[in-house]
């Protein structure tokens, strides 16, 4: 148990920026509310960055690919994760469904939270059976989706050219999952071939949670706030 507090600590240390750094602000920002007509490549770089520095999809990312060891069902749970996301990305900008997005981000954090606890063998030891995490990843995979659609539709994007950005959106954003699996799946490998594994992965799993606990209380306290201030 000792090898988690330096795991919990990086989180409380680390965690604060990359949440802030999720949004789409600053000259991003200005440019996706300012575009008019269909400009493929400067939404795909922007769907890319969001995903890597996404936090929340990391952790949760991290949390499904832990334990998986055959590549076809990284390849399976990565896919259904992805028709969720791009299903609800989609499909929400343009129908305009709308929801409060500290709300739609808390339920994000506590997809990293349900993960992990899942791994840490939660679900089985309290309640004696393991939930069938396709329908898991799947139906997290629209949660952060529609997060995703909340930070578009924050910039009022314009509808000259919507459907083609959003599409361009979306491409950039499986790239960035796919060159952060790939860094992750390639440091778990590694991490795996070493005696540490077996011992730190209940660490790590533990940070992981944690992580998620605060994204839920930083999204939760955003909504509080805001509806008192």
């Amino acid at each position: 148990m000792r090898r988690a507090w330096p795991l919990l600590a990086a989180c409380l240390v680390l965690l604060p920026w990359p949440v802030l750094a999720h949004a789409i602000g600053g000259q991003d920002a200005a440019f996706v509310a300012a575009s008019q007509g269909f400009h493929f490549w400067p939404f795909f770089y922007l769907g890319a960055k969001h995903m890597v520095t996404g936090t929340d999809h990391l952790l949760f990312l991290l949390g499904v690919i832990f334990f998986l060891y055959r590549l076809r069902d990284v390849a399976l749970y990565v896919t259904l994760f992805s028709l969720g996301h791009s299903l609800t990305l989609l499909a929400g900008v343009p129908l305009n469904i709308r929801a409060d997005p500290y709300l739609v981000d808390a339920v994000i954090g506590f997809s990293v939270v349900w993960k992990a606890f899942d791994n840490l063998g939660g679900f089985r030891s309290l309640f004696g059976r393991q939930p069938d995490n396709r329908i898991v990843v799947a139906g997290f995979g629209l949660a952060h989706g529609f997060g995703l659609a909340t930070k578009l539709q924050d910039l009022q994007l314009n509808p000259n050219g919507l459907v083609g950005n959003l599409i361009a959106f979306n491409l950039g954003v499986e790239i960035g999952q796919l060159l952060a699996l790939t860094a992750m799946l390639l440091l778990i490998l590694a991490w795996r071939r070493t005696r540490a594994f077996g011992r730190t992965a209940f660490a790590a799993n533990l940070a992981i949670m944690t992580a998620g606990f605060l994204l839920v209380e930083f999204q939760l306290a955003g909504y509080f706030l805001g509806e008192t201030a």
